[in-house]
């Protein structure tokens, strides 16, 4: 029986927000227990890598003690980027879950689509439109108080 975890992604996402963030959250989910979570931390942390998904990604590996996440589940706010497609297939994440598409910076259905790859070592499940309207609606308030 399928169960959701993009609520705790949405919490992170808000989280993520509330630090003046874009609104991005990502959690690791392995045998049906939340591994690692986190939000987009790129200001905070002046690093270009710090999406949400790099750093839950990072951080799971870390709790395992591995480099690699088989049979791991990933939920995300948005669609990846490239960068982060990039990683999702070193990782060996089993499934991809995502909330809004990003036609502008995705790199799963749009853009590179970088797991259609020859050269992705790996490709997971993939998992598009779980919450997507409530993570479509973060961005959109979050974007327009910035404008």
């Amino acid at each position: 029986m399928f169960r959701s975890y993009m609520h705790h992604a949405l919490d992170e996402a808000r989280a993520a927000a509330a630090r003046g963030e874009v609104p991005v959250g990502a959690v690791v989910v392995l045998g049906g227990e939340v591994i690692a979570a986190a939000g987009n931390r790129t200001r905070e942390l002046n690093d270009p890598s710090a999406h949400a998904e790099m750093l839950a990604i990072r951080a799971a590996c870390a709790a395992l003690g591995q480099e690699r996440l088989p049979g791991a589940d990933l939920y995300v706010t948005l669609e990846p980027c490239a960068m982060c497609a990039g990683v999702i297939a070193a990782a060996r994440i089993a499934r991809l879950y995502y909330g809004a598409e990003d036609p502008k910076s995705g790199g799963v259905a749009h853009g590179a689509r970088v797991l259609d790859r020859a050269q992705a070592h790996h490709r997971p499940e993939i998992y598009p439109g779980i919450a997507e309207g409530e993570a479509a609606a973060l961005l959109r308030e979050f974007f327009a108080g910035r404008r």
